[in-house]
């Protein structure tokens, strides 16, 4: 090949790598946005007062109900290692509610109570349970991937934090902070 014919290749392939590089990048940038915008899991400050719950009587709830207070909800199962650990700390925290906040464990087990009160029954301790009121109840909360998933609610219905699983003494310490703010 003589000289120029390699120069204009050299060329050519240049303006195609850099083509194809700009296209890159920019499918890199779109698949980005496109996370973002399906990423459905509340932010904070999202107006979450719309949850709503049975308790074990059977009456209705929402977290409208407690506005003015900071809440703690946490949603669990009774066949969950990690709910089980948490349970006092949430049972500790429900019966140390003042005027101020309010504790409100939620399990998702497909039993509903059935599930619940065999569970509280083999394992005693003062905790009220709920259950969410239908399958759709719990969708202002976003997505729930993982279990035990704790939510701290500000006095104004907003979501203030969320996380999953359990670290003890995360809940309370949660909890301080939004008091204190």
């Amino acid at each position: 090949m003589d000289e120029e014919l390699k120069e204009r290749l050299r060329d050519q392939w240049g303006r195609w790598g850099c083509f194809a590089t700009l296209g890159l990048v920019g499918l890199v940038l779109l698949f980005g946005i496109w996370r973002v915008k399906r990423d459905n899991t509340p932010r904070v400050g999202t107006d979450v007062r719309a949850v709503a719950f049975l308790d074990a009587e059977g009456h209705r709830h929402s977290l409208a109900e407690y506005t003015g207070k900071v809440l703690v909800v946490d949603v669990w199962a009774t066949w969950c290692p990690p709910c089980q650990a948490s349970l006092p700390e949430l049972a500790k925290l429900q019966a140390e509610a003042d005027s101020r906040y309010a504790v409100l464990p939620i399990s998702i087990d497909e039993g509903g109570f059935t599930d619940v009160n065999t569970y509280l029954s083999r394992h005693p301790m003062q905790l009220k349970a709920f259950v969410p009121l239908n399958r759709d109840a719990l969708g202002p909360f976003g997505p729930i991937s993982g279990i035990p998933t704790t939510i701290i609610v500000d006095a104004n219905g907003k979501l203030r934090t969320r996380w999953s699983g359990y670290a003890s003494g995360r809940a309370e310490s949660e909890l301080k902070a939004a008091l204190s703010k």
